[in-house]
C-alpha cells in the first residue's frame, strides 16, 4: 500500500534568518513571506501592549 501525499506528515514551515533561498519555489517562498508578516504583525502588537503598559507606570509613578 502506498502512502499517500495527504497522508505524509507535514513538517512546520520555519524560516531561518539568512538561509538559502536558491531551493525554495514560488510557493514555498509565498509561505515564508506570509509567515514573517504573520510574525511582524505579532511582534508589533506586543511592542504596542508593553508601551502602553510602560506608559501607564510612568504616569503613575511621575504622578
Amino acid at each position: 500500500m502506498a502512502i499517500e501525499e495527504d497522508d505524509k506528515p507535514r513538517t512546520k514551515t520555519s524560516h531561518d534568518i539568512g538561509q538559502d533561498l536558491s531551493l525554495l519555489s514560488v510557493e514555498e517562498l509565498s509561505g515564508r513571506i506570509a509567515l514573517l508578516q504573520a510574525e511582524i504583525a505579532r511582534l508589533e502588537t506586543a511592542l504596542t501592549m508593553k508601551r502602553a503598559t510602560r506608559e501607564a507606570a510612568d504616569r503613575i509613578f511621575k504622578s
